[in-house]
């Protein structure tokens, strides 16, 4: 496979050729999602809140795969740094192989309890959990799909090469806009027509992902994978994957809070949540660049390097985010009042983004935080900070409900990610002189 040297360069030069891809697919992703929340919006509260409850059990199936997804990541990008080949292709196969076995283990998980899933966030409104279990089957093979995108766009981006999985998502991504309107109201299928052209789009794209991977895995010779391969895998990925499920099991638990305040404020969150999106466009596509890059240099000894790739990457993290608080901060209602026109789910809907607007800047220090420590190899360190404060989102909100009310939720998200930034960025700073030690020890 073509290789991109991330040890060598300038190096914001190097970290911007390698994020603008990512960020260029999670732009596509973005367009696509408010182009679709246009028009699921169109059909009323009701629908976005069904997709809203299901997208928390996607959420979840992408966070247990993240065990695969960040593991492999991890120790391909560090092979590729040192230069050896075999070990490439038995973490390569070992990640591809460990992830059938996942998808299709959840994928029979969603058809088997999905109507349990969805009846416990409490919503009390039957034909929202009616649309949102028929959204949840539909989603169900397509996470198989979805899964294997990841995957190869993970281990694409540890060879440096984050252009091919950008043009993959923009043929996806404009694919799913074209589909989404033709299903839902042509077709008459509604919030069913949303969930089968995602579907139709991530088979669609696994399908160039597959062709693409045969011509770039182009190896000499087959090696296959030992158990001591899927073991590391799984050894790395787990802090992260804990994490993360961790993180979606809070969240479950908030929307379920949330549900008590009605549909409108589930209508509100998700919402909300796209349009914050925006700000974790250049954030993610930083995390997945300081992740890459720390590998090849760590695992190529290049120790200044690698100090200097968290500086130049925290500076256009908090540049970017600090610019999109000010506009959530005094345009949220405008925000809003693009997607419905409903009063109460526009002024909850406003609320979220202001308070969520004083996090912004942290979240971005967590986020790049947690892209550096996964290439050094460290994944404990941001899962047990982020394990940590994000748990304590539901004592908080819970503390601070009889005052703040529906707010006290969106306050116990914000207060808990800037608390997470400060962590993480302290961490950085005291596992600074261990970086070498590291290095050696690969």
């Amino acid at each position: 496979m073509k290789t991109v040297d991330l040890t060598t360069g300038r190096v914001q030069s190097v970290i911007l050729a390698l994020a603008l891809p990512l960020v260029g697919s999670s732009l596509l992703q973005f367009t696509y999602s408010l182009v679709d929340m246009f028009w699921v919006g169109a059909l009323g509260s009701d629908a976005v809140a069904s997709i809203g409850a299901a997208s928390f059990y996607i959420m979840l199936g992408q966070a247990i795969q993240s065990l695969l997804v960040v593991g492999a990541g991890i120790k391909v990008s560090q092979a590729v740094g040192r230069r050896d080949q075999q070990l490439i292709q038995r973490y390569v196969k070992a990640g591809k192989r460990g992830n059938l076995v996942l998808g299709l283990f959840f994928l029979t998980l969603l058809v088997a309890f999905g109507q349990t899933m969805i009846g416990f966030l409490n919503m009390n409104a039957p034909t929202v959990e009616r649309l949102a279990y028929s959204y949840l089957l539909v989603s169900a093979p397509m996470l198989l799909f979805s899964f294997f995108n990841l995957l190869y766009a993970r281990i694409f981006s540890a060879f440096g090469n984050t252009t091919t999985a950008m043009r993959i998502n923009a043929t996806g991504v404009t694919l799913n806009m074209i589909l989404s309107p033709l299903f839902i109201y042509p077709l008459g299928l509604g919030v069913l027509g949303a969930g089968l052209a995602t579907l139709v789009a991530n088979a669609v794209m696994f399908g160039f992902f597959w062709h693409r991977a045969r011509a770039l895995f182009d190896w000499e010779e087959t090696v296959e994978p030992v158990r001591a391969d899927y073991t590391e895998i799984v050894r790395l990925g787990f802090p992260m994957a804990t994490q993360r499920v961790l993180f979606t099991v809070i969240s479950i638990f908030l929307a379920r809070m949330i549900g008590s305040y009605g549909t409108e404020a589930i209508a509100a969150q998700r919402i909300g949540l796209q349009i914050e999106s925006i700000a974790y466009m250049m954030i993610g596509g930083l995390n997945g660049a300081i992740a890459s890059y720390t590998g090849q240099n760590i695992g190529a000894r290049q120790i200044e390097r690698v100090h200097e790739g968290y500086r130049v990457t925290t500076h256009l993290g908090m540049l970017y985010t600090g610019l999109i608080t000010l506009v959530f901060l005094f345009f949220p209602d405008v925000l809003i009042r693009a997607f419905v026109d409903d009063p109460s789910t526009i002024e909850i809907g406003a609320s979220y983004l202001r308070i969520i607007s004083v996090s912004l800047i942290f979240a971005s220090l967590e986020m790049i935080g947690n892209g550096y420590f996964s290439g050094l190899g460290l994944p404990k360190i941001p899962a047990t900070i982020s394990i940590v404060f994000t748990v304590a989102r539901i004592p908080l909100a819970i503390l601070l409900e009889p005052y703040l009310g529906i707010d006290a939720i969106w306050w116990s998200i914000a207060i808990s990610s800037i608390v997470k930034g400060l962590v993480s960025a302290l961490f950085v700073r005291l596992k600074k002189k261990e970086v070498t030690s590291l290095a050696e020890a690969i």
